[in-house]
């Protein structure tokens, strides 16, 4: 799958949820709390990468690891969106800028 796919993905299951949380709390999440939701996303996946490196016991946890890495992309492809960001472009600078401070840095 492409990173447009992805985004298109995202996008889709974000509006499924939209369409819950209206029905269950009677207005959808705010891009705040979508950022809220990924920050425990990413507690939970640090757990689960202590339990495959073997320093923590959860049952199934490569399995686990893997789910939760989808779901902390999700949030970063909904939350881009959101906030207006061209995350291929986005990426594309960032990583061009850190190899170029980072060779720079490794040849002086």
């Amino acid at each position: 799958m492409k990173l447009e796919e992805a985004r298109q993905s995202a996008l889709e299951l974000r509006t499924l949820f939209e369409d819950f949380e209206m029905r269950r709390f009677g207005r959808c999440w705010s891009t705040a709390e979508i950022a809220l939701g990924f920050v425990g996303d990413v507690g939970d996946l640090a757990k689960l990468i202590q339990a495959v490196s073997g320093v923590r016991d959860i049952p199934d946890a490569a399995a686990k690891l893997e789910h939760e890495l989808a779901d902390c992309l999700w949030s970063i492809l909904v939350l881009a969106d959101k906030l207006g960001v061209d995350l291929e472009d986005a990426f594309e600078r960032t990583m061009t800028d850190l190899k170029r401070r980072l060779r720079d840095e490794l040849s002086s």
